[in-house]
């Protein structure tokens, strides 16, 4: 079978559907939804190409069922609903990040759907210093205490995250239950993959990094100015 024959025959199929109306839309239908699959060759970010693919889907769909072809239209009715969930939530994702940012909710509560969960009894220890950061936590209830500074933290917060992209990834305190307590965690895999699937998520990620930065750093000013009056107020007394 040669190919000049193949394309004889491709030409002629063409042309008899184009002949109909239903044969029309079908090839337009493919046409455009194979537009689709080019243009997805030169996006970058998953967003438009998860969206492209969804376009694509419905034309091979249209295509399928008025060619017809069960085995396109199986196809694509089986990666329609795939495409739509994940572009929804990836969309979901980046405006919960995005509110988050502007609002300057440091507390990482949307993180928490990518997140798994698990309980620890008054006492655990979650990390020590000096271990290695391999996730990165949220305190869903109970209250942790990092030892060395006598710090205790409430629930509602984001914690471990300065180690968690810190270049050593060594902790720098020791992480312990003061209560018992309810921690979500999600670990470096996780993470990366919400990444690379949605790249500004992890750019809003590291402004709300900074954001917890800079509060921690004003708040050290803060002691440290308060400590300098308390010193200066002794001496004058």
């Amino acid at each position: 079978m040669s190919w000049q024959f193949l394309f004889d025959t491709a030409v002629a199929n063409l042309t008899a559907a184009l002949t109909t109306t239903e044969g029309i839309i079908a090839a337009i239908s493919a046409a455009i939804a194979g537009a689709f699959v080019v243009a997805s060759t030169f996006v970058k970010t998953m967003i438009p190409l998860r969206c492209l693919a969804v376009g694509s889907n419905l034309g091979f769909l249209v295509y399928g069922a008025l060619h017809p072809s069960l085995i396109m239209l199986a196809l694509h009715a089986t990666l329609l609903p795939i495409n739509i969930f994940r572009t929804a939530q990836m969309v979901k994702l980046t405006r919960r990040v995005s509110e988050a940012a502007q609002a300057s909710d440091l507390s990482g509560v949307w993180l928490r759907p990518y997140m798994r969960n698990r309980r620890y009894r008054a006492g655990h220890v979650l990390f020590r210093k000096g271990d290695k950061a391999d996730h990165l936590f949220f305190l869903a209830s109970g209250r942790i205490e990092f030892v060395e500074i006598g710090q205790v933290m409430e629930a509602g917060r984001l914690f471990g995250e300065i180690a968690f992209f810190a270049p050593d990834k060594c902790r720098s305190l020791t992480a312990r239950c003061v209560t018992d307590c309810l921690v979500l965690r999600i670990d470096e895999l996780t993470f990366k993959q919400l990444y690379f699937q949605n790249p500004a998520f992890g750019f809003e990620v590291v402004s709300l990094i900074a954001g917890r930065l800079m509060a921690d750093r004003h708040r050290l000013e803060a002691m440290v100015a308060a400590a300098g009056q308390t010193e200066s107020v002794s001496h004058a007394t």
